[in-house]
């Protein structure tokens, strides 16, 4: 009796509004064949004929070379030696962790090869036991590991005056999602003991550029991180070896690398990246100056331009979103540029400043659509639309683009960032 009421039960599915594995299945003359009965044996395929390569052939491991063309991409020369960046192939990827080799890296004096022996912290200024600290040292010290997304504010920048790019590797890949472990900062501040009246930390890097960014003493002394390992193992010299800061939903730029020097004081230092670099620009001709928090943002990352939709049929939408606000309570997505909007489903874990995958079945028909996603946070923020964004601001700013994304599906399954 069980087995009839569950095969009538897969009839019933194959013959509903949701039969979207039987439609697909029967897209094929295999799949037909198999559904009546009539499936040839499966073929023996060479590479199970006979034995692979050694298990411990690559000390260490390697993707598959079918898979090759999962890479980081950069949008061009750098404008002097050492300045790039490279993106996070955001099309290419699931679940919410970056493998650390698709990590997006942005540089403005190349990568440093640092020796972990040699290298040290110094922690002074307004503090009652100005201190250098060694790798062993600090790695000695209670550490924590947490799951954070890390963005550059420059993400989805050239989106501002119109669609910027016709690839969502190269319009959101200043992007990833990674577990950091490290020492939090105040640990590190009561061991060298701040000054009552201290506000403002002075973060330096070690590279050429001398990146250095204030930080707010109440950050520091909240959830920032002094981490050495990323994904499980110590830091890659392009993102940070031995030693970096890392402030959970802050924008990437204050999370300097090859950190060497921490400053104490009492107001912000008015270093170059947060002066004439990192402002944001507004149309009464001000800045917004020390605007830190990453907002609310989302996108679609399949279907996408970097993808081509080959016949109508059964698709999952899948996408990410993320707030520096905290977690992600809901997203919605449009497939009729914004007039209609679904709930998607959040796929767990739904974590703390991290990226948040999500999904929505979708059958497409074959007619052009233009799909959207908007976010929602914890306290409400509520992702907002270009036009919103740009009437609040103006059009000459370059960073803190956060506006819903539009992707174009024309009829024949090619797809192109708009704006609607």
């Amino acid at each position: 009796m069980k087995e009839l009421v569950k095969n009538q039960n897969r009839r019933r599915f194959l013959r509903g509004g949701g039969a979207l594995a039987g439609a697909a299945l029967a897209s094929t003359a295999s799949a037909a064949g198999a559904l009546a009965g009539q499936a040839q044996p499966l073929e023996v395929a060479p590479w199970s004929k006979t034995p692979g390569e050694p298990a411990l052939w690559h000390p260490y491991g390697q993707p598959s070379p079918f898979e090759d063309k999962v890479v980081r991409r950069s949008r061009g020369a750098a404008p002097f030696p050492g300045a790039n960046s490279s993106m996070t192939p955001l099309q290419d990827l699931f679940g919410i962790i970056t493998p650390t080799g698709l990590v997006f890296e942005r540089h403005h004096a190349g990568i440093p090869l640092i020796d972990p022996a040699q290298h040290r912290l110094a922690v002074h200024g307004l503090v009652a036991r100005p201190t250098l600290f060694s790798m062993d040292e600090l790695v000695r010290l209670p550490s924590v590991s947490r799951i954070h997304f890390l963005e550059c504010s420059g993400n989805t920048g050239r989106e501002w005056k119109g669609p910027g790019t016709a690839s969502l590797q190269f319009s959101h890949g200043l992007l990833s999602c990674c577990e950091w472990t490290g020492v939090p900062l105040s640990v590190l501040l009561e061991e060298v003991g701040v000054d009552p009246q201290a506000a403002w930390i002075l973060a330096e890097g070690a590279d050429a550029a001398g990146m250095t960014r204030s930080i707010p003493m109440a950050k520091a002394l909240d959830d920032a991180l002094l981490v050495y390992a990323q994904n499980g193992e110590r830091l890659r010299p392009e993102h940070g070896y031995p030693l970096r800061l890392f402030l959970p939903g802050f924008e990437g730029n204050m999370s300097v690398k090859w950190l060497r020097r921490l400053k104490v004081g009492r107001e912000p230092f008015m270093s170059r990246e947060e002066t004439s670099k990192y402002t944001d620009s507004l149309p009464d001709g001000t800045a917004r100056q020390f605007t830190f928090l990453m907002e609310t943002k989302s996108v679609i990352t399949f279907p996408a331009p970097d993808h081509r939709l080959r016949e109508p049929g059964f698709y999952q939408i899948a996408g990410l979103a993320w707030t520096g606000r905290g977690r992600i309570r809901r997203v919605d997505v449009s497939v009729d540029g914004g007039r209609n909007w679904q709930e998607a489903r959040l796929q767990e874990p739904v974590l703390d400043r991290a990226l948040t995958r999500f999904t929505l079945p979708w059958r497409w028909d074959g007619a052009p659509a233009v799909l959207q996603s908007r976010a929602i946070d914890e306290t409400g923020y509520v992702q907002p639309s270009g036009r919103q964004l740009v009437h609040a601001r103006g059009l000459e700013s370059n960073y803190h683009f956060n506006a819903i994304q539009s992707w174009k599906v024309g009829a024949d399954g090619i797809i192109s960032n708009v704006q609607v």
